[in-house]
């Protein structure tokens, strides 16, 4: 198989070299990653100036843009014959609302939107509480991959994943297929003289029983199929 890897926390972050790591063993993979971290940026894209792009290496390709960006320059220039697109592993979860603010999932959504079969890996974090070990993330990875390669994805689908926050104590998390949640963040804001600050406690966000947010934070790594089509009847 070929893979395109793709993230929005940088070319050097740890969580796209977890990723490189699960699959290189499964095939040829090539990366197409931001030159800086992205995160938050949403669906943007550069329609309006120059995309600078410079080589980080054999098949490593540092895009001065955004997730989105490396998706379609990766898909149109570097490498259009893949077989899926990988974006991550996201540095904090992506869960609920984040979707529509993640640069993960944009990536990701740009992929399927040109047709391309995709995945979004986030990984929740709660610092200071657990050091992150990303040995154990890109092993889990390896675990869902096992799962997600062998289930049918229909065009205008991708997958979106989320590890939990486990101590190195606790055993390898179980793998549950559940529902996007659609619950509100923590909105809670400081006010001074100038404006304001948002001060939400991502843990206090709501969630709904079931939902991916529930699922990765009780331990479990969530795994929800989303679609680009948004319409309703």
């Amino acid at each position: 198989m070929k893979f395109l890897l793709t993230n929005d926390d940088g070319y050097l972050a740890d969580g796209i070299a977890a990723l490189k790591a699960a699959v290189e063993s499964r095939g040829e993979c090539t990366v197409v990653a931001p030159n800086q971290a992205y995160s938050g940026c949403g669906h943007q894209v550069t329609d309006k100036s120059l995309i600078r792009v410079e080589s980080g290496g054999p098949g490593i390709h540092i895009v001065h843009g955004t997730p989105a960006d490396c998706s379609r320059l990766g898909l149109l220039q570097f490498a259009p014959d893949v077989d899926w697109v990988l974006s991550g592993i996201n540095e904090g979860a992506n869960l609920a609302g984040d979707i529509f603010m993640s640069g993960t999932a944009a990536a990701a959504r740009e992929a399927t939107l040109s047709g391309k079969k995709a995945i979004a890996f986030s990984q929740y974090l709660r610092k200071p509480e657990y050091m992150q070990d990303w040995e154990r993330t890109t092993r889990w990875t390896q675990q869902v991959l096992d799962v997600l390669f062998d289930l049918p994805l229909e065009a205008g689908q991708f997958w979106n994943v989320n590890f939990p926050a486990l101590h190195e104590s606790e055993p390898d998390p179980e793998i549950e297929f559940c529902p996007h949640d659609t619950s509100q963040v923590d909105l809670k804001f400081e006010w001074n003289d100038e404006g304001a600050i948002y001060r939400g406690q991502f843990r206090n966000r709501g969630q709904r029983p079931k939902c991916d947010v529930a699922v990765c934070f009780s331990g479990k790594i969530s795994i929800t199929k989303l679609a680009l089509d948004c319409s309703v009847n």
